[in-house]
């Protein structure tokens, strides 16, 4: 089964620690499942210098989490909806569930 969540899309946090949270998805892993969204999933990570001038130093990154944890929010109607395709020729659109608006 394909992803319905893509790189760019406004999602909503509907399970674990960051619930609740809406942003935006910085990248897509359709292999493992999972989408990383900004400033959710933060850990922090131990990190040394390297030869290209890096700082050494703890910084926060954002960690993958899994698909089924987001809802799509719909550019139309605001709201975090499920999403079903439609086929239009060879291309496949991605379409709220809620108000009925293609969103792609």
């Amino acid at each position: 089964m394909s992803m319905k969540i893509r790189k760019g899309d406004r999602v909503k946090v509907i399970s674990g620690k960051d619930k609740g949270a809406e942003s935006e998805v910085m990248r897509a892993l359709p292999k493992e499942n999972k989408v990383v969204v900004e400033k959710v999933a933060i850990a922090k990570k131990h990190v040394k210098p390297n030869p290209q001038g890096q700082q050494s130093g703890i910084i926060e990154v954002e960690m993958p989490i899994d698909v089924s944890n987001v809802m799509l929010i719909c550019p139309k109607c605001k709201q975090a909806t499920r999403v079903s395709v439609k086929h239009d020729g060879k291309k496949k659109i991605r379409v709220c569930k809620k108000c009925g608006e293609d969103i792609d």
